[in-house]
Formats: C-alpha cells, structure tokens, sequence
C-alpha cells in the first residue's frame, strides 16, 4: 500500500563536463523542490544552488513548487553563456565577410 502513495520522477541536468540522470520516488504531491533535494543533485553538482535554479518539465519551464506527476522529467536548466540573437548576429557577419575564393586559372 505504501507504493502506492509514491511516485517515479527523474532529475536530469548536463554541464559540458558532467551528465546527472537520477530516477527517484517521492510521495504522491511532492514539488520539483522535493524531488531535487531527494535526488542529491545538489550534493554532487558543487555551485548549484536552490535560489538561482530554472527548472522545468519536459522543456516548459516550471517553479520550484510545481507539484510532480508520474514519469515528470524534472530539467535543471543552465545560464546561457551568449545571447542567442547575439551569437546569430555574429554568425551571420562571419559568412558575410567571407569572400568566395575565385578558381585559379
């Protein structure tokens, strides 16, 4: 009976370093914030921190108090290191400026 109160969650977060995929069961109502802390993600990530965490599930973002359903995918999302519209910018002037090299003749 007491299964039944539980359910399957998993926590995922990926550095360019490190993978954290962890299937955890919590109780039935429990928060992303819940699953998190039982996951121990936290203890074996170093520098992560509830307070400057974004989250979400199945890629739409979520609050640390959203409360969980089976089979939830719950993702720990990264700062961006480079504005996405800054780095198209930049890659649309790189293949601007590059001249078409002329055949030798």
């Amino acid at each position: 009976m007491a299964s039944e109160c539980k359910i399957t969650v998993q926590v995922c977060y990926v550095t360019g370093q490190k993978q954290f995929l962890q299937t955890v069961q919590v109780e039935q109502g429990s928060t992303v914030q819940q699953a998190i802390l039982v996951s121990g993600l936290l203890d074996d990530v170093p520098g992560l921190t509830l307070a400057t965490l974004r989250t979400g599930i199945y890629s739409k973002l979520k609050s640390l108090d959203t409360v969980l359903k089976q089979s939830d995918r719950i993702e720990i999302y990264r700062p961006l290191l480079v504005d996405p519209m800054v780095a198209r910018r930049a890659r649309a002037n790189k293949k601007a400026h590059q001249l078409p090299q002329s055949p030798k003749l």
